[in-house]
């Protein structure tokens, strides 16, 4: 029996999942495992469970800024803002989840995000997105032609509603074995879980479930 995937949940529009996209593949080799990306629309997230987006709050989106640029200074990763953000991810999102070889998956994924937070100028447009398509190898043209489709825009919804289902509110997010890690800098956790070592025990989870709430904030 093949040991199963590590799945990783993914935006374009998250400056943490281009770094997070960077590490993962070298993460999940080092246990054996392989990668499945799951690219899903962030902006849906947000609207299921009522949040405001980190763009949307002026001192964070400056802080995530700040944040990411240290981030990649450590991971020796070059990160260049967008033309604009936050920005319209869909059509790249349509595009990376349309059924290719996974060679091929990764290649378009990487140019995608090389395109977005790489310096090369966004994907915020079907013109971008076909030069990132093209950068990989493949044919831009015939790719965001499909993209376009009912069944291209259908798959991109079913993967965001299963990610719900699967208690996703942020990306990127890992699925490792049914357990959910959260973010980037939850990737040594990810290791902690991978090596049956996690310290979260039945007994400590069920108690933090169990808490009462003694305050409701005012909304």
């Amino acid at each position: 029996m093949s040991t199963p995937a590590l799945r990783f949940y993914f935006d374009f529009i998250s400056p943490y999942a281009y770094l997070g996209w960077i590490q993962i593949h070298a993460l999940a080799a080092r246990h054996g495992r392989e990668v499945e990306p799951v690219p899903i629309l962030f902006a849906a997230l947000l609207n299921h469970h009522g949040h405001k987006g980190p763009a949307e709050i002026p001192p964070k989106r400056l802080y995530i800024f700040k944040n990411v640029m240290r981030l990649a200074h450590r991971l020796g990763v070059s990160l260049v803002p967008p033309p604009a953000h936050p920005f319209n991810p869909l059509l790249a999102l349509r595009v990376a989840s349309l059924p290719l070889p996974p060679a091929a998956r990764r290649s378009l994924i990487d140019a995608l995000f090389a395109a977005a937070w790489g310096g090369g100028g966004g994907v915020a447009d079907a013109a971008t997105v076909r030069r990132a398509v093209d950068a990989a190898g493949l044919d831009g043209a015939a790719l965001l032609a499909e993209a376009e489709t009912s069944a291209a825009k259908d798959r991109l919804r079913r993967q965001t509603d299963d990610a719900l289902t699967h208690g996703l509110f942020g990306v990127p997010s890992v699925e490792v074995d049914g357990e959910l890690f959260w973010g980037c800098d939850a990737f040594p956790d990810v290791e902690t879980f991978l090596r049956g070592e996690d310290p979260v025990l039945p007994t400590d989870l069920a108690r933090w479930a169990n808490l009462p709430a003694a305050a409701q904030r005012q909304r």
